[in-house]
């Protein structure tokens, strides 16, 4: 009987590992997010001068934007809470944030090697005349785009095995 109750604990500090584990690789996530958001917020001024149209939907940004958040203050309610339901809903906003996070991605390729080009193109000197026509997104730096889209394949992988009790019998 004892032997019974202590492996119940242990699988219960499994999944609450698990849980927490992805709330903060969730907020790292989310803080990544914010920074890019904020560099597209202050270069997306289509009226200045030579400014560029950003390839970014202000749809498709805003709806991840608002999503994640949602998604995220569910899966603190589900920590909370302990309700099955919360984790499913949250796992299926997640998925929806990562189709528009793959979607916002692949525009971001687009740009970024657009801008390469121009780069390599003006033999050198060109960063200060290619910024002038690069999109809001041209100027994201590429770590965190890369952090912010493997966090979030992270987060969304330790949600899905949270969701199926992986770690817990």
């Amino acid at each position: 009987m004892g032997q019974h109750i202590r492996g119940r604990l242990a699988e219960a500090a499994e999944r609450e590992i698990m849980t927490v584990a992805a709330l903060i690789t969730w907020l790292i996530t989310a803080f990544g997010g914010l920074y890019l958001l904020i560099v597209w917020l202050i270069e997306y001024d289509v009226s200045a001068p030579g400014g560029a149209v950003s390839r970014l939907p202000r749809t498709v940004i805003s709806g991840h934007v608002l999503l994640a958040t949602a998604g995220l203050v569910v899966w603190i309610i589900y920590l909370i809470e302990d309700r099955d339901i919360l984790a499913w809903i949250a796992l299926s906003t997640l998925c929806a944030v990562a189709l528009l996070g793959l979607t916002m991605l692949g525009r971001w390729i687009v740009v970024r090697r657009a801008l390469t080009a121009a780069v390599r193109a003006s033999g050198g000197e060109g960063p200060a005349t290619a910024r002038a026509d690069t999109p809001a997104e041209g100027l994201f730096p590429v770590p965190i785009v890369l952090g912010h889209g493997l966090l979030a394949g992270t987060t969304l992988t330790l949600v899905l095995l949270t969701v199926l009790g992986v770690g817990a019998s």
